[in-house]
């Protein structure tokens, strides 16, 4: 299996602890993008996901801009 690959390859260059692996390098990777300025649809379709709310749970980011009040500011 996949995951246990990678888990192996992990643990043979120091990355240990609990909750880590596929998933973990994943939210890491798609965080990374997106504290980056990626375009979150953009992530979205790299990780391969059918809905938005789906990588929104790899989004570890402390703040995101769609959660401030002006995102969604219509400007005329």
């Amino acid at each position: 299996m996949y995951a246990d690959v990678v888990v192996f390859y992990m643990k043979q260059v120091g990355i240990t602890g609990e909750n880590m692996g596929p998933h973990a390098l994943r939210a890491t990777a798609a965080t990374s993008a997106l504290e980056h300025h990626a375009d979150i649809a953009k992530v979205q379709e790299w990780l391969g996901h059918a809905s938005i709310s789906t990588t929104r749970v790899y989004d570890r980011r402390s703040s995101k801009p769609e959660d401030s009040p002006t995102f969604r500011v219509a400007y005329d």
